[in-house]
């Protein structure tokens, strides 16, 4: 561990469950969290408040026999109840098992019987049943939303009342139960997508998240006067490396997963930042592009973010804006921009990109209309943070410097690797899997990079996923849907294909929002989703705005051929995982005609 690195850890707590007496001691009247009930009547929490529960929630699992870095499987959306129940496994010393609650059965048994959870939070019966039939350790069942028996099924309420009663005996028994635990300590397992096989179980022990919160911290980016929007699954280890940074720094959380909420909620919350994986700001801005096409109405809105995209450089740059192109921002401010961030709340200062690559082109849409998205990277494997831009500073089309205390350096390919506390210690159950990819202490990401003179790091593509064409040209594929899915305002999803083909082809899938706001105004006001997709008029749509898209990538990366699919990619149909990472080879397998129908007779594109 670097100087940096190690000046970052020292004198702080030696795990979450330290980490949140801590902050109790730093603020403890200090709103923690605000969260809806089910009348969407909002709710705070202190963060005196938050450590009373969690230690009642603990006091309820060491009832249930739950030991020292055993574990504690949780599959829920993201609410209130999925963080004060997380800080409870951690305030005992245990250590958490993340679940999708979008997983499959067979998939969730064999997470929470590899992971040998001991219990199961489940957000209701829907969850809990997924267990039937499974080879699991589970001796007890917590139903975060429904009744229980008392014995092996309990309700939420029913853990508090028992985690009550064991503290009235014995009031330290929690702060007790966690005696011993440190940096090594595990803290959680979360088990990665699954794109090519069986999850797998990276270990993250309490040093990494310990790092990452005081480390983000270091950068100066969030302030403790700060509210933060969260619905990013907590299941996904950017959304829970939130909560690590949030008791680092002591900013407040408004908590609320339901997606079709945020924009809502963002008018009631009214945050200053939000974190998002790059489909919520492209459906966003797909949303404007659609309902802003025709009329006077579209007319203004092209005319705006035109100007918008003018104003970048000398915004950029820190310069003002004078003259015509000064005059003119502000009236598109006024007409266009002020809308759009008032619709996210009025007080947004910076949102964050994370899980995927952002196409720069989204966040260039963003930044025009005086909204800074900074992108971020990290994996798993890395606790989330690895690399983050700055939101005074913005890269666009990087994702920034290392976090302080992270060392990169590029190997064989270009691959990414990545060393410091922030690396797991290993895949559970799989050494040799875990010798394969720590390496010397060097975390082999499997990514493609390179770097500037500054040391801003761009991300090119996974190394597995780079496809070669028959002429002998590599494309990432990544760089090719990011364009599609930038340009076309009503797609869903876009899946490059070509490997081994003399050309590159696409399959796309439709929004169905926006899909039925483009049609109708283009004729089609009547028709229903199958309709169309299957119709002549979305045909030529999708082929103008490819023929737009091709205009920025490179000759042999350009999409000469397209099909657009009956419906969109699913968990259910195996398509994509449960963090909405497509499975490739699954595509190839189910979509194999229509792939081989553009094929059929290739031209000669080289």
């Amino acid at each position: 561990m670097n100087a940096e690195a190690e000046a970052i850890l020292e004198g702080k707590p030696q795990s979450m469950g330290d980490l949140i007496d801590w902050r109790v001691t730093q603020t403890p009247d200090t709103e923690a969290f605000r969260f809806p009930d089910a009348d969407e009547n909002w709710h705070s929490l202190t963060w005196q408040q938050t450590r009373q529960q969690v230690h009642e929630l603990g006091a309820g699992l060491l009832s249930l026999g739950v030991g020292q870095q055993q574990r504690v499987a949780i599959s829920s959306n993201t609410r209130i109840e999925w963080i004060l129940i997380d800080l409870a496994i951690n305030a005992i010393g245990a250590a958490t098992t993340t679940v999708y609650p979008n997983t499959a059965p067979e998939d969730f048994q064999y997470i929470v019987g590899h992971s040998a959870s001991k219990v199961l939070v489940a957000e209701n019966a829907e969850q809990a049943d997924k267990l039937d039939g499974g080879d699991t350790q589970v001796a007890a069942v917590v139903l975060i939303d429904g009744e229980g028996d008392g014995e092996h099924t309990l309700s939420w309420q029913q853990l508090i009342d028992r985690g009550k009663q064991l503290l009235a005996d014995d009031p330290d028994c929690v702060t007790q139960a966690r005696a011993g635990v440190d940096l090594d300590s595990l803290a959680t397992l979360i088990y990665t997508s699954g794109t090519t096989g069986r999850p797998k179980g990276v270990e993250l022990v309490q040093r990494n998240w310990i790092y990452v919160g005081f480390g983000a911290d270091k950068l100066d980016i969030i302030q403790p006067d700060d509210l933060q929007y969260l619905w990013l699954p907590l299941s996904h280890v950017f959304g829970k490396c939130l909560i690590a940074i949030q008791l680092a720094i002591g900013f407040t959380s408004a908590v609320d997963g339901r997606v079709e909420k945020i924009v809502h909620n963002l008018g009631i919350t009214k945050p200053t930042f939000m974190c998002g994986a790059p489909r919520i700001f492209e459906k966003v801005r797909a949303t404007v592009l659609s309902s802003n096409s025709t009329g006077i109405k579209g007319a203004i809105s092209r005319w705006s973010f035109s100007v918008g995209k003018k104003s970048h450089e000398k915004r950029l740059a820190g310069r003002p804006l004078s003259g015509a192109l000064g005059l003119q921002y502000k009236i598109a401010d006024r007409l266009v921009f002020s809308k759009l961030r008032d619709r996210l709340g009025g007080r947004m200062r910076f949102m964050v990109s994370g899980s995927a690559k952002l196409y720069a082109k989204v966040q260039g849409w963003f930044y025009s209309a005086g909204l800074v998205i900074i992108e971020g990277y990290g994996l798993t494997e890395t606790t989330a943070v690895s690399y983050v831009n700055v939101p005074t500073d913005p890269r666009f089309g990087t994702v920034g410097q290392p976090l302080p205390g992270t060392e990169m350096k590029l190997g064989d390919d270009d691959e990414v690797l990545l060393r410091g506390p922030g690396i797991m210690v290993g895949y559970h159950g799989a050494p040799d899997l875990t010798a394969e990819t720590l390496v010397d202490g060097w975390f082999h990401t499997g990514d493609i990079g390179q770097t500037d003179a500054e040391g801003n790091l761009t991300l090119t593509d996974r190394k597995k996923d780079l496809m070669k064409t028959s002429g002998g040209k590599y494309v990432a594929p990544q760089k090719v849907e990011g364009a599609l899915v930038a340009a076309i305002p009503f797609v869903s999803q876009a899946i490059a294909v070509g490997d081994g083909r003399k050309y590159v082809s696409a399959l796309v899938t439709l929004d169905a929002d926006n899909a039925k706001r483009w049609a109708a105004v283009n004729g089609l006001a009547h028709a229903d989703y199958d309709e169309i997709v299957r119709s002549e008029a979305a045909h030529h749509a999708v082929q103008h705005f490819i023929d737009r898209a091709n205009e920025g990538l490179e000759r042999w990366e350009t999409v000469k051929k397209f099909t657009i699919l009956p419906r969109e990619l699913s968990v259910d149909d195996g398509l994509v995982t449960p963090s909405m990472k497509i499975r490739r080879e699954n595509i190839n397998k189910q979509f194999g005609a229509e792939i081989d129908a553009m094929y059929d007779k290739e031209p000669d594109y080289e």
